[in-house]
């Protein structure tokens, strides 16, 4: 169906407005919400004339259904600078809904906001996780405050880490599930990025048995102490072995506290960097077709130049693909880290086969101590087993990031 007969197609009276799976909408605000400007897709399917929408609060087409909570979250995330993306259910002049998957961003002094027709089975899930908010907000009269903390809440129990990741998630869904539907091949940048977010989720789960396992490892200096003070309270070579694996102990503690541990250790942020490339990515081709859809449709509506609109989405776009090459970088940055961490470990399993070589030696040579020590030779090659092939793991992982990340 061309724009042209879109204008003028028949609305039904109950339902849903026309809004088609190869369409992209847009609008822009000042920073009160108050709308700037738009495409005619936008008018068409709000169905208002455009001076009942220019002029006016973006709030005009909202529907009741939806919970304060996301506009809530919607607005602390713009007002901080930062993108957003997420599932929005609006009203029309007419009285008909219809559902999109909106990307909102900062925009000089307000916001532009594009959106498709989700059609993933994501949308499924977030009926049923609004409808739930809804009746807690008119229920236990919940702030919107409130209410935007009870949704990150219940996106944790869907399996997602943050509301970002959700967002994140659920964008890449409809862009490939909206590919599909329209007989299009696959975007191969979404693929990447998906694959790579499922290596870096890895890499982060990889790291959690490395740190149990490092903590499993720290009773070993006490049970050498132990031994020491039990068979040498003068000191002796078990003593010593105790000092020296005391001070690894306390080496390999620092590497955790610094590569590992911590909201802003390489470990944590490669995932981070990962998925907020595939966001970048995301927005810069919606935004990219709304602009091929302004000039598809080759009219001014309202007095706003769509020419200018045009100028304004190229230089978005060119701007979200360059942070999107940023964010690579940091991945890259951040894999190289990994690699290098990886090594620095590696031979600090080496002081471990030392450690433990000595203390054969020393069972050997005290008859009486050769069961506490045999034990201690058992964890500590038990240990350094389970430690290598985690590190051996995590090193695949950096590596293929990388390889999937080079192909872009």
């Amino acid at each position: 169906m061309s724009f042209v007969d879109r204008r003028i197609e028949n609305r039904p009276e109950t339902g849903e407005a026309p809004f088609h799976l190869d369409e992209v909408f847009f609008s822009r605000t000042d920073d009160r919400g108050i709308i700037l400007s738009g495409n005619y897709v936008f008018q068409r399917v709000a169905h208002y004339h455009w001076d009942e929408l220019l002029g006016h609060p973006h709030k005009i087409i909202r529907h009741p259904d939806m919970p304060r909570g996301v506009f809530w979250k919607i607005w602390d995330e713009l007002k901080k600078g930062h993108t957003i993306g997420g599932y929005v259910k609006n009203l029309s002049k007419d009285g008909l809904q219809y559902w999109v998957y909106a990307v909102m961003v900062p925009f000089g002094d307000g916001y532009l906001s594009a959106r498709i027709k989700p059609s993933s089975d994501m949308l499924q899930k977030v009926k049923t996780l609004y409808a739930e908010l809804l009746h807690e907000e008119n229920t236990n009269n919940l702030s919107p405050e409130d209410s935007a903390k009870l949704m990150r809440e219940k996106i944790i129990t869907l399996g997602f880490d943050s509301y970002e990741h959700f967002a994140s998630f659920s964008l890449s869904e409809e862009l490939m599930s909206r590919d599909a539907k329209l007989g299009r091949p696959l975007d191969r940048d979404v693929g990447d990025f998906r694959h790579m977010i499922d290596l870096a989720q890895e890499l982060a789960q990889q790291t959690g048995l490395l740190i149990s396992e490092f903590e499993a490892m720290r009773t070993i200096p006490h049970n050498l102490r132990v031994i020491a003070s039990r068979l040498e309270p003068t000191g002796g070579p078990v003593s010593t072995l105790s000092q020296n694996y005391g001070t690894m102990s306390r080496e390999m503690s620092q590497w955790f506290a610094t590569h590992v541990l911590g909201e802003k250790s390489n470990f944590s942020t490669i995932k981070g960097s990962v998925q907020r490339a595939m966001d970048l990515a995301g927005m810069a081709r919606i935004l990219a077709e709304s602009e091929v859809q302004i000039r598809d449709e080759r009219r001014n509506l309202g007095g706003v130049n769509l020419g200018d609109e045009r100028d304004l989405l190229q230089r978005l776009v060119m701007s979200y693909r360059q942070k999107c090459k940023s964010c690579f970088n940091e991945v890259v940055h951040e894999t190289d880290r990994i690699t290098k961490a990886c090594e620095v470990m590696n031979r600090h399993i080496i002081g471990l086969s030392t450690t433990r070589v000595m203390c054969k030696i020393e069972s050997a040579r005290l008859p009486d101590a050769g069961d506490a020590l045999n034990d201690i030779i058992t964890q500590l090659m038990t240990f350094q087993e389970r430690i290598k092939a985690q590190l051996e793991r995590i090193g695949r992982l950096s590596d293929e990031i990388q390889q999937t990340r080079s192909k872009n």
